[in-house]
């Protein structure tokens, strides 16, 4: 983060989406560079009294996996300062 020099970095995240009746799971996985991965988790349930459009519990359950690997992550960053400074954190917020 710090420096004159300029890098770029990649990592990659898939989405995997599993629909069973009125239930959709889904899975976001971030791979980056070390060869490490963090995984979240969603799920979606259609109301029985609502109308089944799978669109919408793919997108539901897509954004709480994502939600779930992004508080993984800021955990993991927050871990990582406090192992590094050996001083805890006191405010990192999504």
């Amino acid at each position: 983060m710090t420096g004159t020099g300029r890098r770029t970095k990649t990592w990659n995240a898939e989405i995997s989406i599993v629909e069973s009746g009125s239930e959709v799971q889904a899975e976001a996985r971030l791979r980056g560079k070390e060869g490490g991965q963090i995984v979240g988790q969603g799920t979606a349930r259609c109301n029985p009294t609502d109308e089944n459009v799978p669109a919408i519990g793919d997108e539901l359950a897509t954004a709480r996996a994502l939600s779930d690997l992004s508080h993984q992550l800021l955990n993991r960053a927050a871990h990582d300062i406090e192992v590094h400074t050996s001083r805890p954190v006191e405010r990192l917020q999504a």
